[in-house]
This record gives C-alpha cells, sequence and structure tokens, in this order.
C-alpha cells in the first residue's frame, strides 16, 4: 500500500467469478507522508482512504468480471460505517461483491477486516465506461502486480 500514490491494493487473497467475490490485503506502511499531517504524532490512516481501498478492491473486482471491457469508475458512497482507527503496520482484509450490474452501472458491498475484525464497510455504485486512452494497458499492468486473473469474454 502507497497511500500517498492511491496505491491502495497489494495483492489478491481470491477471486470467486462465481460468486461475484473479492478478497484482497492490504499492508498500511510504517512511514507516509499522510500521517504528517493526519495526525502529527498520532498517525491514523484517514478514512477516504480506507474508503478509496474498498472501492479500489470492488474496481478490480469488476474490472476482473467484465474481461477488462470497461473502467469502473466510482460514483458513489452509501452507508459508510467506520468502527475503529486504523493505525501503520496494519494488514488489512479488504473484500467486495457485486450486488448488481446493468445499464452501465454497477453496485458493490465492501469491508475492510484487521484479524477478522470488522473496520468499516460501504455500498459503492460505479459507472461502467470505455478506458480513456491507455488506461486499459495501466490496468494491465496493475491487476498483473496483485496477482488478478480476470474472466475471459
Amino acid at each position: 500500500m502507497r497511500l500517498e500514490y492511491f496505491d491502495m491494493i497489494d495483492a489478491v487473497v481470491t477471486f470467486d467469478p462465481s460468486q461475484k467475490r473479492i478478497a484482497t490485503r492490504s499492508t498500511v506502511p510504517s512511514a507516509s507522508p499522510v500521517f504528517e499531517g493526519h495526525f502529527p504524532g498520532h498517525p491514523l490512516v484517514p478514512g477516504v482512504l480506507l474508503t478509496e481501498t474498498m472501492a479500489q478492491a470492488s474496481g478490480y473486482l469488476l474490472l476482473a468480471l467484465n474481461g477488462l471491457q470497461q473502467m469502473p469508475f466510482l460514483m458513489m458512497v452509501d452507508k459508510a460505517r467506520f468502527r475503529t482507527f486504523v493505525e501503520p503496520d496494519a494488514v488489512l482484509e479488504v473484500s467486495a461483491e457485486l450486488v448488481h450490474a446493468g445499464s452501465g452501472y454497477a453496485a458493490t458491498k465492501a469491508r475492510i477486516a484487521i484479524d477478522g475484525k470488522p473496520i468499516c464497510d460501504a455500498e459503492l455504485r460505479f459507472r461502467l465506461m470505455p478506458f480513456p486512452a491507455d488506461m486499459r494497458t495501466l490496468m494491465e499492468q496493475r491487476i498483473a502486480a496483485i496477482g488478478l486473473v480476470p474472466e475471459r469474454n
């Protein structure tokens, strides 16, 4: 996980296309420029970055399910709940499942846990669109780096 680059997912643990689910892992770095301001002397991962982590897990799920045919763009975050703080060096278990797809949109439910203990969850909505210029190549490289094998359409 590289917070300052919004590179949130380290590895795919499981991808189950039949259940339309993904489980990923991310390790919060022990040091990051983000922690210099959030908060000095008491570093915590900002909630917006936890939300981004859930969105990225969901996005990778959608990319894998559609065989990299469309790029998901986050459109809405709903019912986000944060239960506790996340500190440096935490190992995040990030999962997402598809709950709806159609008409160019998709909805997921995502959650983050540490050692099985719930940290946060949200319902996320995405617009599925054609890839912007060169974004597909970037996503192919990122998917390979995290060990995700997409469905073949």
